[in-house]
């Protein structure tokens, strides 16, 4: 039986608010897969997306406050954020003070939010204004991480960001949550063929290694098929047989309201039962994040 962390830090986990205090982009938030704080960049407040998946915890049923990026307040709110964490002030305010005192660092900034960060016109300029934030604030073990669907890793203006990236601790988190494409419709309902995302992740990791998070659930209260996991292992593989290069595999679950209700966090034992399979098919390092309840 996995370990599971104290009651204020799984409340903490839980707590994934896109919004703090009066900032229209920047939010802090205490990441699971991050291991402490995270800071999040919001580049589509409009919540713009590839994807509709069936376990997206982003609310789409309340309307933007905001639909445009003004860049010089990104600028304003990452830069507050980062000092407020730094000053220590940050960590005395709930859910950060359930952080570990070990753990209270800037583990990263990541292009995340309501949608897909690389839908942002502007995108390389916006990695380019975190990058000189993280070296004026001296942050040299913070890495900038892209969170991403990968339908637009070969576009011209993000592979310049992602360059911005590469030169600043940069990490991409590519998603892959499956191996057939009647599966990954059905899971992330999305705008592009499967191949398109596994070519896009093959050129991005032939590039640098990337991390796949890999987000796997109960639908209609049955687990993953094991063909369907040994078919994301199989797409995996090629990617490796093709020169691209995985730096680890995340492998987790629901931890917060879904858009669809039969889409529900995986029991411990079915999440050890699909890390076994992709370990027993991958020789690629794994971390398992269960789910908090």
């Amino acid at each position: 039986m996995p370990s599971q962390p104290d009651i204020p830090l799984q409340r903490a986990y839980q707590d994934h608010a896109r919004t703090w205090q009066q900032n229209l982009y920047c939010y802090p938030v205490v990441s699971r897969r991050s291991g402490g704080l995270s800071i999040g960049v919001n580049l589509n407040p409009d919540k713009a997306c590839n994807f509709d998946c069936i376990y997206c915890q982003v609310d789409r049923t309340t309307p933007p406050t905001v639909r445009k990026v003004d860049l010089e307040i990104v600028r304003r709110e990452l830069d507050g954020l980062i000092r407020v964490a730094q000053s220590g002030d940050l960590w005395q305010q709930a859910p950060f003070s359930a952080v570990p005192p070990e753990k209270r660092v800037i583990q990263d900034i990541a292009f995340s939010g309501d949608g897909e960060p690389t839908t942002y016109p502007r995108f390389d300029d916006a990695v380019q204004l975190a990058a000189d934030l993280r070296q004026q604030h001296n942050l040299s073990d913070t890495k900038l991480v892209l969170i991403t669907d990968a339908c637009y890793l070969t576009r011209p203006i993000v592979e310049r960001g992602l360059t911005i990236m590469d030169a600043n601790n940069g990490e991409i988190w590519a998603k892959l949550d499956a191996g057939t494409e009647t599966y990954y419709q059905a899971i992330n309902r999305p705008n592009y063929p499967l191949q398109h995302v596994l070519e896009n992740i093959r050129a991005a990791a032939r590039q640098r290694p990337v991390v796949i998070q890999s987000l796997w659930m109960r639908v209609h209260d049955e687990p993953p098929p094991t063909n369907e996991i040994e078919a994301f292992c199989q797409r995996l593989q090629e990617i490796i047989d093709a020169g691209g290069k995985i730096k680890l595999i995340q492998l987790y679950t629901i931890a917060r309201a879904t858009t669809e209700e039969y889409a529900t966090m995986l029991a411990d034992d079915d999440l050890e039962r699909l890390a076994r399979i992709v370990t027993n098919n991958l020789k690629l390092p794994i971390e398992v994040f269960y789910g908090v309840a």
